[in-house]
C-alpha cells in the first residue's frame, strides 16, 4: 500500500545548525558545511573556499570548485555572521574595509548560498553611505576536479588535462580523462579571464548591487543545471519542495523535556538533509547517506542501521534503502570489489577509481554485517505493518542474502578480505586496530565478530516469521532450528566464564578475542544472549571501565589497547550506545538503559544538540563535558538517528502488527505526545502522562499491550 513518509516536527523549537564555528574538524579551522543529497560545500565563515586544503564544492564524489575567493577592491571580506536557515542554505554576512576617507566600513556584503547538484549564490553589496561607491569585485575561481578520496586522504593528484576556458557567460572547467567538469556562470555577465570573474560596478547611495552566480556540474560529459537555479525562485527548487513536504508530513512531538525536544529536532533536521533521491526514479522513496562531509553516499551497514533507528520518524527511509541496496545486490564473484552472489554492498561511490569514471557508481562489498542487517530491517518493516506489498517483493532478495550467509557460516559468519585492496576489518569497527585481545594484541582475520553473529541470529528469526505468515510451518521450523543452533554455539564459544562477558570475536584459529568491548551490547539488542548471562553482561557494560557517564566506550579502559582519543579503542559512538540501550531494555535492565540514554542526551546538549559520529571516551568524573573527537563527522546518519532510537527504547515501543499487538511501556518519560506516528497503515497519537501511555488511531484489530516486550524465551514460544 502507498504510504506517506513521516518526519518529526518539534513544536517548541526551531533549529538552525549547520555551522561548525569554533569546533575542530577533519577540515581544520573554522568551517561551514552545507549539504543536500550527494552534494556538499565546505567553506570558511565568510563564504570563501580557500585552496590548498579540503574545502570545496563537491558533487558526484568530485570537487568541482577548489577555490572561490571574493575580494572587493583587492581586499578580502571580513566575516560578521553566518546564518543557516536550512541544511543546504547559508547566508554569509560580511563587510569590506573602510573606503578612502572613511573611519569605518559602510559596505555590507551578503552571500546568499544554496547547495545541491551544484551551487547558486546571490552576491549583494549594500551601500550604507550617502554617497555612491565605485567598486572592483573579483571572484578568484579554481578547480582541480579531484576525487573525494584523494582530497580526504591528502593525496590530490594532478590531472594534466584539466582545462579552464572563459566565454561570455563565465568559465568552463573540464577534464576528458575524468569525464568531470563544471560551468560557472553569472548574471549580469562578468569580465571572465583565466580563474577570474570580475565586475566594475557603482553601488548607489543607500542602495544595492547584486549578481547571481551558478555552478553547474558536468558528469560523464553531460552538464546538468544546479538544483537551485538562478533563473527560478528558490522555493520552486526540488530540495526546497522536498523539505517543505518533510516538514508538512512530520509527526509532531510535544514534550516538557527541553533537551529531548531540542535533540530530536536536530536529528530530524540532519536526517532530512542526508536523504538521497535518485533523479531517474521520481516518486521512489529516498535512501540515506552515511554522513557529511566525506560519506555523502549510500552505505550498507550505516544506511541500514540508520533506517532501523529512524523508523519512528520516517519509515520511507527503510524502504528506499532496502530497494536501492537490492538493486545492487551481489550477483557474481569479483575479488577486487569483494562481490559475491547475494551479498549486500558496503559502499557506493561515483568518483574516479583507477582512472575510470562510473556514472552508475563503483560498488564495494567489503562488509560482513550489511547482509544480515538487510534481512533484519526487512523483517522489522513487516513488524511495523508497513509497505506489505513492497516487503513481499523484497523477500527474494532477503533469501538471496540468507543464501550467502548460510554458504559462508559454519556456524559462525567470518570475514576476510579477498585482496589487499579491501578493508582489513569488515565489521563496524573497521579501523586496522579496531579488533584486539585484552592485552592489546591485534586480532588477525578471518574473524567472527560477536555482534555479527547476533545480526545473523536475528535475520534467521525474521525469516521464520515470514515463513509462519506464509503458512509454511516446515520452513518456519527450519529457520528457528538454525537460529537456536547458532545461539547455543555462540554461547559455548564466545562466553568467557572466567571474565563474565562475551568475547569480542573469534580469530583465525577459533580463539576467543577476549577484549572487553561494546560488541556484546549489540548481542543484547538482537536477542542472542543467553538470559542467564545477561545480568553479567549488563554489569560489565555499566562498569566504570565501560560507561563514561555520557555513553558506552567501544573498548574498556582496563584493556591493553585502550585509548580514549582513538577511533575505535575507547571512544564513544552514539549509535553504538543507542543500540546497547535498546539491548539493555530488551532484557529488562530499565535503570541501566535509562542511565545510558540520558547520558547520551546530556552529551548531545553539550554538542549544541547534535550528537557527532563519535567523541572521546574520557570519564564524566574527570571532565564534566564530553571531549570532541577531532575528525568526527557531523552530521552523521546513525548518530543523528540515535536519539530517535533512544526515544523508542524509553517508550519501550515494539510493534508486531502481524500478530495485532503493539507493546509500549514508557521508562524515564513522564510527559510526551507524538501525533502522526505511522504504524499499521495508520497515523496514530501516543500520549505519555506520568508514565501512563494512551494510543489512539490504531486499527481496531491492533491491541496496545501496556507492558514491555516479552523476554527471549517467550518470543520463541510466540514464534511456535
Amino acid at each position: 500500500m502507498a504510504q506517506e513518509p513521516g518526519t518529526f516536527h518539534i513544536a517548541e523549537t526551531t533549529v538552525n545548525a549547520w555551522t561548525f564555528e569554533g569546533q575542530p574538524g577533519a577540515l581544520g579551522g573554522t568551517t561551514v558545511t552545507l549539504v543536500e543529497g550527494g552534494s556538499f560545500c565546505v567553506s570558511t565563515c565568510n563564504g570563501d573556499i580557500t585552496p590548498g586544503g579540503a574545502q570545496g564544492l563537491y558533487h558526484a564524489d568530485t570537487r568541482l570548485v577548489s577555490r572561490l575567493e571574493l575580494k572587493v577592491d583587492e581586499a578580502p571580506i571580513e566575516s560578521l555572521r553566518t546564518i543557516n536557515p536550512e541544511p543546504y542554505h547559508a547566508i554569509f554576512l560580511g563587510r569590506t574595509g573602510p573606503r578612502p576617507g572613511q573611519a569605518e566600513s559602510t559596505m555590507l556584503v551578503i552571500r546568499d548560498r544554496y547547495v545541491g547538484g551544484g551551487l547558486r549564490e546571490d552576491l549583494t553589496l549594500r551601500n550604507m553611505s550617502d554617497e555612491a561607491a565605485g567598486c572592483t569585485i573579483a571572484l578568484h575561481i579554481g578547480s582541480d576536479l579531484a576525487d573525494l578520496f584523494e582530497v580526504k586522504g591528502g593525496r590530490v593528484m594532478h590531472v594534466a588535462d584539466v582545462e579552464m576556458t572563459s566565454d561570455i557567460s563565465g568559465l568552463l572547467v573540464a577534464s576528458a580523462t575524468r569525464g568531470r567538469g563544471a560551468r560557472i556562470m553569472s548574471n549580469p555577465m562578468p569580465t571572465a579571464t583565466m580563474g577570474l570573474l570580475s565586475f566594475r560596478v557603482v553601488v548607489p547611495a543607500r542602495g544595492d548591487w547584486t549578481v547571481a552566480l551558478q555552478v553547474n556540474p558536468i558528469v560523464d560529459g553531460e552538464e546538468t543545471p544546479a538544483w537551485f537555479s538562478a533563473h527560478h525562485p528558490v522555493e520552486h527548487a526540488e530540495p526546497a519542495r522536498r523539505r517543505a513536504d518533510w516538514e508538512r508530513l512530520a509527526p509532531v512531538v510535544t514534550t516538557s523535556n527541553r533537551t529531548v525536544a531540542q535533540v530530536l529536532a536536530k536529528s530530524k533536521e540532519d536526517l532530512g538533509s542526508l536523504r538521497l533521491f535518485e533523479e531517474d526514479k521520481p516518486g521512489e522513496p529516498p535512501s540515506v547517506a552515511a554522513g557529511a562531509p566525506w560519506f555523502m553516499t549510500l552505505f550498507g551497514r550505516d544506511s541500514l542501521l540508520t533506517s532501523w533507528m529512524a523508523l519512528p520518524m520516517d519509515q520511507s527511509l527503510a524502504l528506499g534503502t532496502l530497494r536501492r541496496l537490492a538493486r545492487v545486490q551481489g550477483r557474481a564473484e569479483e575479488p577486487l570489489s569483494e562481490e559475491e552472489p547475494g551479498k549486500i554492498m558496503h559502499e557506493l561511490r561515483f568518483g574516479v577509481q583507477d582512472g575510470v569514471s562510473a556514472h552508475d557508481g563503483h560498488v564495494y562489498f567489503g562488509s560482513v554485517d550489511s547482509t544480515p542487517l538487510f534481512v533484519m530491517l526487512l523483517g522489522e518493516l513487516r513488524r511495523w505493518g508497513l509497505y506489505e506489498e513492497a516487503v513481499e517483493e523484497l523477500l527474494p532478495h532477503a533469501d538471496a542474502a540468507l543464501d550467502w550467509i548460510t554458504r559462508s557460516a559454519d556456524p559462525f559468519l567470518y570475514y576476510r578480505r579477498k585482496t589487499d585492496h579491501g578493508l582489513l576489518n569488515q565489521g563496524w569497527k573497521d579501523s586496522v586496530d579496531g579488533v584486539n585481545f585484552a592485552d592489546g594484541t591485534l586480532a588477525r582475520p578471518p574473524i567472527a565478530l560477536a555482534e555479527v553473529q547476533g545480526y545473523v541470529y536475528a535475520a534467521y528469526i525474521a525469516r521464520s516469521h515470514f515463513a509462519r505468515e506464509a503458512g509454511d510451518p516446515v520452513l518456519q521450523e527450519q529457520w528457528i532450528e538454525r537460529a537456536m543452533r547458532l545461539r547455543d554455539a555462540f554461547d559455548e564459544m564466545f562466553w568467557l566464564p572466567d571474565r563474565g562477558y562475551y568475547a569480542m570475536g573469534l580469530d583465525r584459529a577459533g580463539r576467543p578475542i577476549d577484549g572487553l568491548g561494546s560488541n556484546m551490547g549489540h548481542c543484547l539488542w538482537t536477542g542472542i544472549v543467553n538470559e542467564e548471562r545477561a545480568a553479567s553482561v549488563a554489569e560489565h557494560l555499566l562498569s566504570p571501565e565501560m560507561f563514561t557517564g555520557f555513553g558506552i566506550r567501544t573498548l574498556a579502559s582496563s584493556m591493553g589497547a585502550y585509548n580514549p582519543m582513538s577511533y575505535h579503542n575507547g571512544s564513544v559512538w552514539p549509535h553504538d550506545s543507542a543500540l546497547v540501550t535498546a539491548g539493555l531494555m530488551r532484557y529488562g535492565f530499565e535503570e541501566e538503559a535509562r542511565q545510558v540514554a540520558f547520558g547520551l542526551l546530556d552529551a548531545a546538549k553539550a554538542f549544541n544538540w547534535r550528537l557527532p559520529e563519535l567523541f572521546c571516551g574520557f570519564g564524566r568524573d574527570e571532565f564534566p563535558e564530553p571531549v570532541p573527537f577531532p575528525t568526527s563527522c557531523a552530521p552523521q546518519a546513525w548518530a543523528s538517528a540515535a536519539p530517535i532510537q533512544l526515544m523508542r527504547s524509553l517508550l519501550r515501543l515494539d510493534p508486531c502488527v502481524p500478530q495485532n499487538k503493539v507493546w509500549m511501556s514508557p521508562v524515564g518519560l513522564t510527559s510526551m505526545k507524538i501525533a502522526g506516528l505511522q504504524l499499521a497503515g495508520a497515523r496514530v497519537t501516543v500520549d505519555v502522562d506520568g508514565g501512563e501511555v494512551a494510543v489512539t488511531g490504531l486499527p481496531e484489530h491492533v491491541t496496545v499491550v501496556g507492558a514491555p516486550r516479552p523476554p527471549l524465551t517467550a518470543v520463541l514460544e510466540e514464534i511456535h
